[in-house]
């Protein structure tokens, strides 16, 4: 179970209204308002809607991602790459320890100025999510 939301401060509902965070006994919830009824969303069933959607982006590219990680770490040696490429195979794993663990909060108002925001429903559903450096369809 998660000590705290992933994104919390980066969530907000259809109005673009920031999704506050709360705990409802031990387990953290992004709280949102439905017409002045403030609904508690655990915050793991957002938190995986919006890793799966991550997942989704980077799937076929892990040869791209590693090659460009090795680069970035400057430990260009196969090895390097071939553990980065596992890694990135095993990315469930990768998500599961993230959401034990937590996201640094500096990382997280990192993601927020960057323009990393996702929107969900009164129900938790993830609607949209927006994210720095992916192209729109419209080529922007």
């Amino acid at each position: 179970m998660p000590r705290q939301p992933l994104f919390a401060g980066l969530v907000f509902d259809e109005f673009d209204r920031p999704a506050e965070t709360a705990y409802v006994g031990d387990e953290p919830c992004y709280v949102v308002d439905d017409a002045g009824f403030r609904r508690h969303i655990p915050s793991e069933q957002v938190d995986r809607q919006v890793l799966s959607q991550i997942a989704g982006l980077m799937k076929g590219s892990e040869d791209l991602i590693s090659e460009q990680t090795a680069k970035l770490l400057g430990q260009e040696d196969v090895f390097t790459k071939a553990a980065i490429e596992q890694q990135l195979k095993n990315i469930d794993q990768q998500f599961d320890q993230l959401i034990r663990v937590g996201i640094p909060e500096d990382m997280r108002a990192y993601l927020g100025m960057t323009g990393f925001k996702v929107t969900i429903s009164i129900h938790g559903e993830v609607l949209k999510m927006d994210q720095p450096g992916i192209a729109s369809d419209e080529g922007e």
